[in-house]
């Protein structure tokens, strides 16, 4: 599944503004053990759940059946930030939060640090660290607390024309060094073509910073490193300054009719992008079905094997909830077990070692991809992602003014280096106004 975090947000949702700063992140809940969910699950009730991921209707189905006597209610308070706004007044108001919500990987940390989600180890979800992939774990928990529980993932994947690569004999590049390469053959073969499109996104710059090994962001409670300056960054920033200089990338924006089309044309030749994309190809370029194929990401360093995650999210317990042991019951049967397969057999790209280590998901065909068992590359990706990485806890107001200080590399003299540190300086200036410490 898709998701947009590059949409700006004002304030943060103020989640950081009344942050409590004697209190700690780490805080363990004070909701109910195993045994109290069972109790609550006999007993029944209602269980409101905010979320806008579309597999979540075939498990409150399930659940209502399994449970005759709870009641599931969908609620799409928006999708992303316009669902933590919504969130973050109903917790400020003491009224009206729902008892489970979806919360986006990268949006987590703000929600934790606020102290206003349930850390979920009380009810026994420590239990499954070992069921779920390291990334979408690491993005749930820290070393004393689970916030919520991995829905799906999105381990990238670079997605390619097999078409145009052929007509043009392009190889399908193992490095980003051999992608510059692609890049500049295919558009002088055919100026209407391009290599990718690219105007600037906040998720796709994290995560392609996130696989060549760079660490901008350190999280430790209220104290807060940003630092745009490292190694890794800057194997990042060196390639993709060369595709913007030279104009090698399309100045489409991603989800736009124009990209639709560019995908199915040709014309925009290859995406890196979460493995999640799989449906939004088959539901939004069609025509383009047997064109495209999938490869693992290229490598900043010859020989490595990479990955990082693109987008995904999870299912928290605000604390303001008025029935947490029915709601961690329901976020618990949602993503694990029979649950989470309901919503992988639905489409939803798993964040469960078992779903994606199965036989029936490795070798199922996409006939989109021309039959090929792509499952199988995006589980390798999942396997070799990094998990060390972390985003700060104010990351959606972050996010929000990307634009406004990396977005000018695509519209200016601006170098994406100086860009990132702009960036990097709005960020800083962000986080001590909301009272964090803050280092670079």
């Amino acid at each position: 599944m898709r998701t947009h975090t590059t949409r700006r947000l004002f304030g943060a949702l103020a989640v950081v503004s009344a942050l409590a700063l004697s209190a700690t992140a780490c805080g363990s809940s004070e909701g109910g053990g195993p045994k109290d969910v069972k109790a609550a699950l006999e007993k029944g009730g209602k269980v409101t759940v905010w979320a806008w991921e579309p597999t979540l209707k075939k498990v409150a189905a399930d659940f209502e059946k399994k449970y005759p006597g709870v009641d599931v209610e969908l609620v799409n308070a928006g999708t992303g930030d316009k669902q933590y706004t919504a969130l973050q007044n109903a917790i400020a108001a003491g009224s009206g939060a729902p008892d489970v919500a979806q919360v986006e990987y990268y949006a987590l940390g703000q929600f934790a640090i606020g102290e206003s989600v349930e850390d979920l180890s009380s009810y026994g979800a420590r239990k499954y660290g070992t069921d779920f992939t390291p990334g979408p774990w690491n993005a749930v928990t820290d070393d004393k607390a689970v916030y919520a529980l991995p829905m799906d993932s999105g381990p990238m994947a670079f997605f390619y024309n097999k078409k145009v690569f052929d007509k043009h004999r392009i190889k399908v590049p193992t490095t980003w060094d051999e992608y510059v390469e692609a890049a500049r053959t295919l558009h002088k073969a055919d100026p209407k073509i391009f290599i990718t499109n690219d105007t600037g996104d906040a998720g796709a710059t994290t995560s392609l910073i996130w696989q060549a090994g760079g660490r901008p962001y350190k999280t430790d409670g209220t104290n807060v490193t940003v630092n745009f300056g490292d190694e890794g960054t800057k194997r990042y920033t060196a390639t993709w300054q060369k595709l913007l200089d030279e104009k090698l990338v399309a100045p489409i924006s991603s989800w736009s009719d124009a990209w639709y089309k560019g995908l199915a044309d040709g014309s925009i030749a290859t995406l890196s992008i979460g493995a999640w994309m799989p449906a939004n190809l088959t539901s939004g370029v069609a025509s383009a079905s047997g064109d495209w194929r999938v490869a693992p990401l290229p490598q900043w360093t010859k020989g490595d094997t990479a990955s990082a995650e693109n987008g995904g999210s999870a299912l928290a317990v605000p604390k303001a909830a008025k029935n947490k042991e029915l709601a961690y019951a329901f976020t618990e049967f949602a993503t694990t077990g029979a649950g989470a397969s309901a919503r992988v057999a639905e489409g939803s790209f798993p964040a469960t070692r078992a779903d994606l280590e199965s036989k029936a998901f490795l070798d199922a065909p996409f006939p989109y991809f021309g039959g090929q068992k792509a499952n199988k590359i995006f589980a390798e990706s999942a396997r070799n992602v990094a998990t060390d990485w972390s985003y700060l806890p104010y990351q959606v107001y972050a996010n929000s003014v990307f634009n406004d200080t990396v977005g000018k590399a695509y519209v200016s003299p601006t170098t994406l280096t100086n860009g990132l540190r702009a960036w990097q300086d709005s960020s800083i200036k962000y986080g001590k106004d909301q009272g964090f410490t803050v280092n670079k």
